[in-house]
């Protein structure tokens, strides 16, 4: 699997460990050179938004990925982390709906961890 497809996968199962809604891989390689992933989830709170940015933050470490940026903080109702080819989005709830970056990006193509395994794998 590319360092970028493990990257992405490993951002989804922290986000999934903390009970983030809605996880969203998308892949925008092809039509930005900001990175070659986007993952988007969010929470229903505050507390559980920090809970899923600091679960991403501890596994992408351990898993030997650096964070380059990190937009937002404890009382941020979005916080970005920036891996460089994976960009990971955590929103509350409200924001989420608000941004819709799924829309702003439809031209690139949402896939599942599954899919990124068996492609990139």
């Amino acid at each position: 699997m590319s360092r970028q497809a493990e990257m992405a996968v490993a951002a989804y199962e922290a986000l999934s460990e903390k009970k983030g809604e809605d996880i969203k891989i998308i892949e925008i390689s092809e039509i930005s050179i900001m990175a070659d992933y986007f993952v988007i989830s969010n929470g229903t709170n505050l507390p559980q938004v920090q809970a899923m940015v600091e679960n991403v933050q501890e596994k992408m470490r351990k898993a030997g990925f650096e964070v380059k940026r990190v937009e937002g903080n404890r009382s941020s109702s979005w916080v970005l982390l920036d891996y460089g080819d994976v960009v990971i989005h955590i929103f509350d709830k409200e924001d989420r709906l608000f941004y819709d970056l799924e829309r702003i990006w439809s031209d690139g193509k949402t896939v599942t961890p599954e899919q990124l395994v068996t492609i990139h794998g």
